[in-house]
């Protein structure tokens, strides 16, 4: 068994999801289990200079996870040889320049959503990488949660029957800094710097729809600013210029042909009464399920109760009790981790992939679609998008 090394230059990860996912929990954890294992047993094992604006703090970061290259120069970076991945986890707006430049350099490149702001400049990264024969992927994590997984296996062993609906709750509360210290970036509030929850959410949304319940054809969206000033990082206001929720309808193609109907609610200005941060409530002719981030309930046709409206009586069934669940059947790993493995694979022996920037791509289309929606105050159609 072999160990062969692969030099990635990892860009943005100072920050809270670059750092925490896709360093420690993803890289980090690779390192630390000895590598990816490819099929014919041989291992890769990431090699990662981690390149960022502020050379103290990357430092410390790089000699706090056992990391002994580390740099704020990017172009000496990608003209290195020994480092042939690029991976992006830093502003939104800079994204697609960034992959260029990564691209032209010969790298392969791995990315976080959004690929960029505009559909057009989605389009123009993701047909450059398919035109340069790199191989190339964005982050799509949801599909890898254990809720998500155990709510697949349901859809794929048959058990929804014909898929009728979905909703989807996601969101909790986000200080606004005066009284309580805010725990996500300000930039996030305001639409000049990337941010807005629209464009954050929507390209998730997209990937886990149509992989899981149907391919989007049209949505209906309405935005909002609820939380019109915040405080930033050194506790000065501002005025929020970014949506801080979204309300949507999606109407769905399932893959019976049918259609299904998704509502999307998203919020950083609500309190949390239910189960997890995000909830995926299924419903079909045969069942429904509702998962979590990691767990999923499920309810069959035969076990569905009856139940009796009467307003005048305290209601005695305890509806979230009448649900089983589903079991963990095996071990469920970080969900950034195994998708980075996946990537990894993809580069070193050309396994199959399909998490690529055209389908990162189609996430800045329904963020598109939905702010049109919101603007034009009407269903926006989704159609198949070409690269």
């Amino acid at each position: 068994m072999a160990t062969q090394r692969l030099g990635i230059i990892m860009h943005g990860v100072t920050g809270r999801m670059g750092m925490n996912q896709h360093l420690i929990r993803s890289i980090v954890a690779i390192r630390n289990q000895g590598g990816v294992t490819l099929s014919n047993g041989d291992r890769v094992m990431p090699d990662p200079i981690l390149i960022g604006r502020n050379a103290e703090k990357i430092e410390a970061l790089a000699r706090s996870q056992g990391i002994t290259r580390w740099g704020t120069d990017l172009d000496a970076a990608l003209a290195s040889k020994e480092d042939t991945v690029f991976f992006d986890a830093g502003t939104t707006q800079m994204r697609p320049t960034l992959l260029a430049k990564a691209l032209r350099a010969g790298k392969h490149v791995y990315c976080e959503k959004p690929i960029a702001t505009t559909l057009g400049e989605a389009v123009e990264i993701a047909k450059m990488a398919e035109k340069s024969g790199l191989k190339h992927g964005a982050v799509q994590d949801k599909l890898f949660l254990p809720g998500l997984r155990k709510l697949d296996m349901l859809r794929r062993a048959g058990f929804f029957g014909r898929m009728l609906s979905l909703r989807l709750e996601f969101g909790y509360w986000v200080f606004e800094g005066d009284l309580q210290p805010i725990q996500r970036p300000s930039w996030n509030y305001r639409a000049e710097d990337g941010g807005g929850m629209i464009l954050d959410m929507m390209c998730h949304w997209r990937y886990v729809l149509d992989n899981l319940f149907g391919q989007v054809k049209s949505i209906s969206c309405l935005g909002a600013t609820h939380i019109p000033e915040r405080w930033d990082e050194n506790g000065n206001k501002y005025r929020a210029t970014a949506d801080d929720a979204a309300y949507a309808i999606a109407e769905l193609v399932g893959q019976d042909g049918e259609p299904v109907i998704a509502q999307l609610n998203m919020s950083w200005a609500t309190r949390v009464n239910r189960e997890d941060l995000v909830t995926f409530h299924v419903d079909g002719t045969h069942g429904s399920a509702v998962a979590t981030l990691t767990e999923c309930k499920a309810q069959s046709r035969v076990n569905t109760p009856r139940p009796v409206w009467n307003p005048d009586v305290r209601q005695t069934m305890k509806f979230t009790e009448q649900w089983q669940e589903v079991p963990d059947t095996q071990v469920f790993d970080n969900g950034f981790k195994i998708q980075w493995e996946e990537f990894i694979r993809h580069v070193v022996e050309n396994a199959p992939y399909k998490w690529t920037l055209p389908e990162g791509a189609k996430g800045v289309q329904l963020v598109e679609a939905a702010l049109q929606s919101w603007k034009e105050r009407r269903f926006v159609d989704v159609p198949p998008l070409k690269i």
